[in-house]
């Protein structure tokens, strides 16, 4: 094992509260168990998830850290049992964790490693994996997305949104998104998405059925639950996949089952942070082999809004509060 200290600068509030709860304090440097590795982190994404975890909405799983942050970037500086250190010693990895990115150290099971894709900088790596975890596993494996596809992804310039646009075009998907001002959706569709719709200045659904001339979308990418979901029926074609990631309009909703039964409609959805390791090890070697390629070229990129530094995490939750960011907001982890 490399030279480690006994503890590290992190993000780990004792309560619940708005941004200003975001401050630095020391920590232990966790110890890899069997099976992980322990990185130093350069780089960590900001995800929504990060901030139900700040109010209080979202605790994290069993026997995850405390500490926000679920994906990094960082050099591999330890190992744990059964791990071969000439395998991992000095990698350049970006990890999904269930928690722990927000620091200067965090461990991370083996399968749920990539390499850092070499045109890649860490800032850049630290905003992949949750959003093409997340997109591969909902849009592509459980929304069953293909080739010739429409799709509607809302949050069409979140992280989320940016990614699915992305990753539609180099799968030739026809992507449909929705933004909340005329400047969100020029640049949705500068990035590839066929379509933005305003949902501010117009009816998405009427919008839907004008682009598609009434024949709807396969698919339904949605973080945005409650009275979204009824509309988002309405905008599926026959024996369409309706997938939930989030509920920011609230978990509870109601539908017309005639109507989901008449068109053979499906209602589905997931989470991602509590899964299996196994899992996620598996959805890794997955995403190794047909999403890393088009990384590896340059041919794909991920979206990257503003870089604040780990001290300054309350302004990077601030940021993505506001709604105004486009792609991923990310925290670089140095001495400032």
């Amino acid at each position: 094992m490399a030279t480690v200290p006994p503890t590290m600068r992190a993000i780990d509030p004792e309560g619940p509260g708005g941004p200003e709860v975001l401050t630095l304090v020391e920590r232990p440097v966790p110890e890899p168990g069997e099976g992980e590795v322990l990185i130093k982190i350069e780089a960590a994404g900001v995800n929504r998830p990060d901030l139900m975890q700040r109010i209080g909405a979202y605790p994290p799983p069993p026997g995850a850290p405390s500490i926000p942050g679920l994906e990094v970037a960082g050099r591999v500086v330890g190992v744990g049992a059964g791990v071969f250190p000439s395998g991992w010693m000095a990698k350049r990895v970006c990890a999904l964790v269930s928690g722990g990115g927000y620091a200067e150290y965090c461990t991370s099971p083996t399968g749920q490693c990539l390499n850092v894709p070499g045109p890649l900088s860490m800032v850049e790596a630290a905003a992949l994996p949750e959003a093409v975890f997340t997109v591969w596993t909902n849009l592509f494996g459980i929304g069953g997305a293909k080739r010739g596809d429409t799709v509607l992804v809302h949050g069409g310039t979140s992280g989320i949104g940016t990614t699915a646009i992305l990753l539609g075009r180099l799968f030739e998907l026809n992507v449909i998104v929705t933004a909340g001002s005329d400047e969100k959706c020029a640049r949705a569709v500068q990035l590839g998405a066929r379509y933005a719709i305003n949902y501010r200045s117009g009816d998405f659904v009427e919008a839907v059925k004008e682009l598609t001339q009434d024949k709807g979308v396969q698919v339904v990418l949605d973080m945005v639950g409650g009275d979204y979901l009824s509309r988002n029926l309405a905008c599926l074609a026959e024996d369409g996949r309706h997938v939930s990631i989030a509920a920011q309009r609230g978990a509870m909703a109601e539908v017309q089952l005639w109507h989901i039964m008449r068109r053979r409609l499906t209602l589905t959805g997931s989470t991602l942070r509590a899964r299996s390791v196994a899992f996620k090890s598996s959805l890794a070697v997955e995403i190794q082999k047909k999403v890393w390629p088009f990384l590896e070229t340059g041919r794909m990129r991920p979206v990257i809004d503003t870089v604040f530094p780990l001290a300054r995490a309350s302004k990077a939750h601030a940021r993505m509060e506001s709604g105004v960011h486009v792609g991923k907001v990310i925290l670089e982890v140095g001495d400032g």
